[in-house]
């Protein structure tokens, strides 16, 4: 198992499913996010801007994954 599986692991056990399944970044932060990816296509960001999309979407990328590991296993 690798760290990325064990904080997975750690979300899904935590969080209730509901809560899981329904979570979705707010209008706001989806917004800033379309803006930071326009602005990287347009002109290229700031490092402080490179570093805040970056974490966005592994932070996204996390949740997705916890969301399946919680459909795989109620389907599973």
């Amino acid at each position: 198992m690798n760290v990325s599986d064990e904080i997975l692991d750690f979300l899904v056990e935590q969080i209730p499913e509901k809560s899981l399944a329904n979570f979705k970044a707010s209008d706001e932060a989806r917004q800033r996010v379309w803006t930071l990816i326009a602005k990287e296509k347009e002109s290229g960001l700031l490092p402080e801007e490179k570093v805040e999309l970056d974490d966005f979407l592994k932070l996204e990328h996390l949740v997705v994954l916890a969301k399946t590991k919680v459909l795989a296993a109620k389907h599973g």
